[in-house]
């Protein structure tokens, strides 16, 4: 699977969203943020990447890049799934 049939799945009609206005977006199941949200809101600022050099099959490689011009988002979205599944194993 690439990136583009990722991309190609959705059956949004997404020029139609595009033209909507503020007033034309339903928001009615979407609560009132209150003081209890706002005294529970935390503010999480993301860790900025971290440039590295790693050695990878060229073929690997190929592939990544052949997805496109994101290939190296791509790259940390694999390895980013990878940790998150394997969080708490042992070696």
């Amino acid at each position: 699977m690439s990136v583009n049939d990722l991309k190609n799945s959705s059956e949004t009609n997404w020029e139609r969203v595009d033209r909507m206005t503020d007033e034309e977006v339903d928001t009615s199941d979407i609560p009132p943020l209150d003081e209890t949200f706002f005294a529970n809101a935390k503010l999480r600022i993301p860790k900025g990447k971290v440039p590295i050099l790693v050695s990878v099959d060229a073929e690997v490689m190929e592939w990544f890049k052949a997805q496109g011009s994101e290939y190296q988002n791509l790259i940390n979205a694999a390895l980013r799934t990878y940790a998150e599944a394997h969080k708490g194993d042992s070696r």
